[in-house]
């Protein structure tokens, strides 16, 4: 079991590397929410594997730490950019 956690922590570490080159390439801000929130999931799931491979349960609570901030977080991001395209249709008119 211990093999399968490790093989699975190296997919999800490598799968990391993916929305790392679109934040730090990402032509608009979108691609880059995108690319982060991306991160945030995928770093919940490594927790989450290297909380049941190492049997230190406090990693669970940072696990859902984690998600419950990149959730609302990217929902204010959501909003701010919402609010900057509106204002600048607005201007334009």
């Amino acid at each position: 079991m211990n093999i399968l956690l490790e093989i699975l922590q190296y997919l999800l570490a490598a799968a990391m590397l993916l929305p790392l080159t679109r934040l730090l390439r990402g032509p608009r801000l979108i691609d880059r929410v995108v690319a982060i929130d991306l991160l945030a999931s995928l770093s919940v799931g490594f927790i989450v594997i290297r909380a049941e491979a190492t049997r230190v349960w406090f990693l669970l609570d940072i696990a859902l730490g984690l998600g419950l901030i990149s959730a609302i977080g990217t929902i204010a991001i959501g909003a701010f950019i919402e609010q900057h395209s509106s204002e600048a249709r607005e201007e334009k008119s």
